[in-house]
């Protein structure tokens, strides 16, 4: 039985719980206050991530020795302690509760900083890869930044106007004063023993001599003499840096693969594709056979239809150019794939080509030379830099390209992914034939990332590995191309997952769409695949799991700690 306390007695009862409740609630309301001032310093809200992110661009790029970017071991050894402090500010945010596009801000950053520990710790470009020092560059990448590890002072002669202004002529003899000191750099740095790597970069060394003497015939007595005298120093230097590459070479005899393990985890935790080594593998195989399979069902289905014929002279390839150029605006438009921007049709028309006598074609241009359709879906990268350009994501640490080549999957994956889509949309109804180029485009690209994955896994060579890309691709039009074999597959050699992110990356577009499309019909709606793709390009070039998370709110793709 409960003991009856007199009156008297339960109010002092009373009065003491209510001193107890009191203090206690002070006591909540100290540690709340503490926790939020906690909060605070350690940085809870997406203001104080972008902060951060500015930091961590500044300090990514590193300081300067002689004039030239610094990757001397001793400076990244002094600044560790500041990379780990940024970690440490990274690592502090809790994002449970931040709306989903704010967290995928947050995950791209930790992306980027894992693609920092990756290099140091792996990877090593300035140590193991002679291409990393290429600082001339001819061409815009059709991808938001040049493919594999490049340095951070390059000279993008594509950005220039000729004949230049005076401001570009100072412009262009600032920029062209890194290249002595690097070069000279460069001899102290790479200390690797990446056979593959080592001899294959001689080439992109002496292609950037090649470059600048082009650059310094085209000028003529019009470049003064500081822009002159500086394309002699940096022609001097680079073609020194190739001489000793070229001595050094006889005692590189490692291998240039970086391992099962490092590519599992570099692909998972900075490119953030969900995959293991093994998994590419059976899917880069399944994807191959499918291509083959599927070409002969093309070619059987087509066997009574006229053979396709390749244009023979300049008109009927811009004849055929024109008219594929008109065939994918019009198809974009009236099946409704996509909006279409004012900014689009342009900038396709910018990349159309030109003839090329039959014997000097590579692979794309030969199938370009019957239909450039195929291949010019696959340019659907120039619509996403025109949009990176036009029309910047509103989040800063979306508005360029990110790091490492982060955005492979997404770019690449969404470029070789409409190639395929697009034909089943209707594309090619009225050209049948064209279908195979279709396949043919496919198989390529499944059997030269099927190569490089083994060459990462050492167990090939880059030659080997090219054989693979030569022997399976159809009709034998990679086997009068050594120079595109060489070219691709030293890239993907040089950047783990670049080679696989074509087929990676429209697997993972493809998961997406299946998710979004069965999402839109558990909810009774009609499916729109304008919506889809327009969704998708205002999320931007981001790691394709990330925008399925923002697309469908499905979170099982996004990478959990890195380990």
């Amino acid at each position: 039985m409960a003991r009856i306390l007199p009156e008297s007695s339960r109010l002092g009862q009373s009065a003491k719980m209510d001193n107890k409740m009191l203090t206690r609630t002070f006591l909540i309301f100290g540690l709340l206050t503490l926790a939020c001032a906690a909060n605070a310093q350690s940085g809870n809200t997406h203001n104080e991530l972008l902060d951060l992110f500015a930091d961590w661009r500044e300090f990514e790029s590193p300081p300067l020795l002689d004039g030239a970017p610094d990757y001397t071991v001793a400076t990244f050894a002094r600044r560790q302690d500041d990379y780990l402090a940024l970690r440490e500010r990274l690592e502090a945010f809790d994002i449970d509760e931040w709306p989903v596009p704010e967290q995928v801000d947050w995950h791209l950053v930790r992306a980027e900083m894992n693609g920092y520990d990756f290099n140091l710790r792996v990877l090593q470009p300035w140590a193991r890869d002679p291409a990393f020092y290429k600082t001339v560059w001819t061409y815009r990448s059709d991808v938001p930044a040049h493919e594999g590890p490049i340095h951070h002072a390059l000279v993008e002669l594509w950005t220039y106007e000729f004949p230049l202004s005076q401001p570009e002529a100072e412009r262009l003899t600032r920029e062209l004063a890194v290249i002595p000191p690097l070069m000279a750099q460069a001899k102290q740095n790479l200390t690797g023993n990446a056979r593959d790597l080592w001899i294959a970069g001689i080439r992109d060394i002496r292609r950037q001599s090649t470059d600048l003497e082009t650059l310094r015939s085209n000028l003529g007595e019009e470049a003064g003499e500081a822009l002159a005298s500086a394309i002699a120093a940096s022609i001097a230097a680079t073609d020194e840096l190739a001489e000793w590459l070229e001595a050094e070479s006889a005692t590189k005899t490692g291998p240039s693969g970086i391992g099962k393990e490092n590519y599992t985890w570099y692909q998972q935790n900075v490119h953030l594709v969900p995959l293991t080594w093994e998994d590419e593998v059976r899917l880069l195989e399944r994807e191959l056979a499918r291509a083959w399979s599927s070409l002969k069902l093309e070619e059987q289905r087509n066997r009574n239809l006229p053979p396709m014929v390749a244009a023979s002279n300049p008109e009927e390839y811009d004849a055929l150019a024109d008219d594929a150029v008109k065939r994918i605006m019009k198809f974009l438009r009236d099946k409704d794939i996509v909006t279409v921007a004012d900014y689009m049709e342009p900038a396709l028309r910018v990349r159309m080509g030109s003839f090329i006598p039959e014997e000097q074609r590579h692979f794309f241009w030969i199938a370009a030379h019957y239909d450039p359709a195929p291949l010019y879906t696959h340019f659907w990268h120039w619509f996403e830099l025109a949009r990176m350009d036009t029309e910047p994501h509103p989040s800063p640490v979306r508005q360029g390209a990110l790091l490492y080549n982060i955005f492979d999957s997404r770019n690449e994956g969404t470029a070789t992914g409409v190639e395929e889509m697009f034909m089943h949309a209707g594309l090619y109804d009225d050209k049948p034939r064209s279908r195979e180029l279709v396949w043919i485009m496919l198989a390529q690209r499944a059997a030269r990332g099927l190569g490089s994955l083994y060459a990462h896994a050492n167990q090939m060579s880059m030659e080997e590995a090219g054989r693979i890309h030569i022997e399976w691709t159809p009709r034998g039009w990679m086997k009068t191309e050594p120079d595109l074999v060489l070219f691709e597959q030293h890239l993907y050699l040089r950047q783990p997952g670049y080679g696989t992110a074509y087929v990676t990356g429209k697997f993972l577009l493809e998961q997406t769409l299946a998710d979004y499309g069965k999402l839109v019909e558990d909810r009774g709606e009609a499916f729109e695949l304008r919506e889809f793709f327009d969704r998708l390009n205002a999320i931007d070039s981001i790691p394709i799991s990330l925008a399925r998370w923002e697309l469908t709110g499905l979170e099982d793709m996004v990478p959990g700690e890195a380990n």
